[in-house]
């Protein structure tokens, strides 16, 4: 059964490259650590402008957490289990062009439909953490794709770029996936 969203805007930021992206590698539950490059990626959040209330979420793989901790030093935040990135099963670790379809259980792997709902509970989670603040959460490509299933959109869309900002904003009927580069001061004062 598929999830729904939390009635409330929300930011997904996808991790700083690392190591596996670098080399074309499928990772999934793999923790494999931030490049250099990823370190500065993860570091540039920290110029971004953010909104005055936000509530802070990271994924407990490494990656994740050491994104959130170079792009929001000295910021507190909270660890969501269940925003991990999808089990590939036996593909972990194996060249990206051997990705099986999205749809479906991969071999000793997580189920797609599963992975929906599961991110589903843990957006729902984050968003009642979070109160009337905005909730910002690090974490992987498979949460962003399962997001934009979640918001009714037709497809999982290009792969998230890594520590970018991607917006889902509240319409009070649905989400709309919002434009990259919509972290200014004056946009950010409808989220």
């Amino acid at each position: 059964m598929i999830g729904r969203l939390p009635p409330k805007s929300f930011c997904l930021i996808r991790h700083g490259e690392t190591t596996a992206n670098r080399d074309g590698l499928i990772a999934g539950r793999l923790d494999v650590p931030l490049t250099e490059v990823g370190r500065a990626q993860a570091q540039s959040l920290s110029a971004r402008h953010w909104p005055s209330r936000y509530q802070l979420f990271s994924s407990p793989m490494a990656r994740a957490v050491e994104t959130c901790t170079l792009g929001f030093p000295a910021q507190d935040f909270q660890i969501v289990a269940d925003t991990h990135e999808r089990d590939w099963g036996i593909f972990e670790g194996r060249p990206i062009a051997e990705l099986p379809a999205r749809a479906g259980r991969p071999e000793q792997g997580e189920d797609w439909a599963e992975m929906i709902d599961r991110v589903a509970a843990a957006l729902q989670d984050c968003g009642r953490r979070a109160g009337d603040k905005l909730p910002i959460l690090i974490c992987h490509s498979g949460v962003i794709r399962a997001a934009r299933i979640l918001a009714g959109q037709d497809t999982t869309g290009t792969r998230p770029p890594n520590a970018t900002p991607i917006f889902f904003n509240w319409t009070g009927t649905g989400h709309q996936e919002a434009p990259r580069d919509i972290s200014t001061p004056e946009t950010l004062r409808n989220f």
